[in-house]
């Protein structure tokens, strides 16, 4: 794409090692957030990242002439597979630059090519070393030789002699009401002539063994691109890349080593870049896009395998600490439903035996207790069979905002997603089990989910019932899963009531809003610091997740798989924006639905990765 100024600064691209490590950065190259940088190293995979380097001074000239920035000279930016490609016009030359990391390692290479033949260019690179927690925006001046960050130039490492300290404006972070001045340590500048008919690689990595030579890492990087679009059942090198292609290859990101004790090669999922850690509901919304629709079946039975390892009480954690070791949080609803929600569609696409054999305890614990009642006040209503849940200062459902102990959707009592998830899993354990106790429990609730959620005169689902304050009748989109799940709970008529309600009411372009524009409580921004930003998280704020049980019900009760991928083309075009290659997490809510929040979200890429595939779309 070619590049103008305001998008320079505002769109952003990342590759990871697949650790949860990551570089990041700003199209232009001016770090804005705390967490942009070029080498971000999960220190106890995936979590505890760390930013060694904050990011790299380019200055270029041609041979005479005054050095200047190159960031003033790009006029183009693509992503190649994965990585993205950075082209300068100097004079009559043009500068190709691409960024990667080695995969399983953390290693980032930034390579630079004269591919036409004209040059030479002198280039000045000042790398910017630091050694801070990558939320943070303070402490950058700490020892950064100790930090074991190496620094080589085409094979020779390059001894860490520091110039001076700097600090930097992160704008991104003063529009969150975030701390936004880091530090950083400038090495001496490295000055390398680029001849037309020479490359010039500049390593960063913590190995020791050191980086292999350019040549072999992009070779590698480029035959795991292929691979797993081959693996995904499509053309390796496609001319053109498809919206699945570059899907696909996004997916990637997400999917990460995740060290357990007692279990081999242990597998969890990032919920988004930069800032998200692994979590429990967005695993398993995300798994069968990320693993299923590419292929990868393997990997999803090795992150199941890995949940059940911290299955307690019933529940799977909701939250991963960034502090390995820490205990996990396990205040989620909705998560270990997900979670039988995942083994069924991966048992389903794969045909597992084994992997249904091995998890059939957690399943069994998960609904047994849910029957009898478990933690956060989580259990079988035995009066009608509907699930409740809740208590004070607890958010349980996936949204999920709390500030300063505010709980902005509690969302107590018996929500309507919620219901749809219990009956699904109901019915998924009577078929795994044979157990009858399940089935006669998922016929009650799904009775009772039609006589307490439904009124003809709205035309839509309750939100939740049985609230602290009677029945919450403000349309949401969390009803579209009464109608998107293998097992709907209500029949055609009131589905197709259901789907223009939210239709009319929710739907924009790339996602749906959390809730209509004519509710009181609606808010038409997400701006300004954490507090107005969550306020707002889930009382208008549109997300791209929900596109995937929209284009579910789409496909099931409002025009078929055509329709369905009619919602979902947009995105084609949106891939070129904001994260690059990737989905953002949500929407302005209004026009024109300006992307905000994590620029790389797993659920978002998995959701229509998933839906797109499942409609016949390539």
């Amino acid at each position: 794409m070619t590049t103008d100024q305001d998008r320079s600064v505002s769109d952003e691209w990342l590759v990871t090692n697949g650790l949860g490590g990551y570089a990041f950065g700003t199209v232009s190259g001016i770090p804005a957030r705390t967490y942009h940088g070029l080498l971000v190293t999960a220190c106890r995979p995936p979590v505890e990242r760390t930013v060694l380097v904050a990011g790299l001074l380019e200055r270029a000239s041609r041979p005479g002439a005054a050095a200047g920035d190159l960031s003033d000279h790009l006029v183009d930016v693509r992503l190649e597979g994965r990585h993205p490609v950075f082209t300068y016009g100097l004079g009559p030359a043009r500068l190709e630059k691409r960024v990667w990391m080695g995969h399983g390692t953390n290693t980032t290479f930034v390579h630079y090519a004269l591919p036409d033949g004209a040059g030479p260019i002198d280039l000045e690179l000042t790398p910017l070393l630091t050694c801070r927690q990558h939320h943070a925006a303070d402490h950058g001046g700490a020892d950064v030789v100790g930090s074991g960050v190496r620094v080589f130039v085409d094979g020779r490492e390059v001894a860490l002699a520091a110039a001076r300290g700097i600090r930097m404006h992160l704008a991104e972070e003063t529009a969150r009401g975030q701390g936004d001045v880091a530090e950083a340590v400038a090495l001496e500048p490295l000055r390398i002539r680029l001849e037309p008919a020479r490359s010039a690689c500049l390593v960063f990595t913590t190995e020791a063994s050191g980086p292999p030579d350019a040549a072999t890492a992009l070779a590698d990087a480029r035959r795991r691109d292929t691979d797993l679009l081959a693996l995904a059942g499509l053309p390796a090198e496609p001319a053109v890349p498809s919206l699945a292609a570059r899907l696909i290859l996004a997916a990637d990101a997400f999917l990460v080593r995740r060290d357990i004790p007692g279990v081999a090669d242990g597998r969890s999922v990032i919920a988004g870049y930069p800032w998200f850690n692994d979590w429990g509901r967005d695993t398993m919304i995300a798994l069968p896009g990320l693993c299923l629709a590419t292929g990868r079946h393997t990997e999803a039975a090795t992150i199941l395998r890995s949940f059940a390892a911290f299955v307690r009480d019933g529940l799977i954690p909701n939250d991963f600490p960034d502090d390995a070791g820490v205990t996990p949080a396990y205040h989620t609803i909705d998560a270990s439903l997900w979670y039988i929600a995942a083994i069924a569609a991966t048992i389903h696409a794969s045909g597992d035996g084994a992997l249904l054999h091995d998890l059939l305890p957690s399943v069994r614990q998960v609904l047994d207790r849910h029957i009898a009642g478990t933690r956060f006040g989580i259990g079988m209503d035995p009066a009608d069979g509907l699930l409740r849940g809740g208590e004070d200062g607890v958010q349980l459902t996936w949204m999920d905002a709390k500030v300063d102990g505010w709980v902005v959707t509690p969302r107590r009592g018996k929500p309507v997603e919620i219901q749809a998830l219990w009956v699904n899993a109901l019915r998924h354990g009577a078929a795994w089990t044979g157990d009858g106790r399940y089935a006669t429990a998922a016929d009650r609730a799904e009775t009772s989910f039609r006589a307490r959620f439904w009124l003809p005169e709205r035309g839509y689902l309750a939100d939740v019932v049985d609230g602290p304050d009677g029945d919450e009748w403000s349309l949401r989109p969390n009803q579209l899963l009464a109608l998107s799940l293998p097992h709907p709970l209500v029949d055609a008529p009131v589905a197709r009531s259901v789907l223009a309600a939210v239709k009319r009411e929710l739907a924009v372009p790339l996602g749906l809003r959390s809730l209509a524009r004519s509710d009181p409580a609606y808010r038409s921004a997400y701006q300004g610091d954490r507090w107005f930003r969550d306020a707002g998280y889930h009382q208008g704020t549109a997300w791209t997740w929900l596109i995937g049980p929209y284009a579910d019900a789409i496909t099931r009760f409002g025009g078929g798989p055509a329709a369905a991928l009619e919602v979902l083309r947009p995105f084609a075009a949106h891939l070129d924006t904001a994260g690059l290659g990737s989905i953002s997490e949500i929407l302005e809510p209004e026009p024109p639905f300006t992307p905000r929040g994590c620029p790389f979200q797993a659920w978002g890429v998995a959701e229509v990765l998933r839906t797109w595939r499942a409609n016949g779309g390539t």
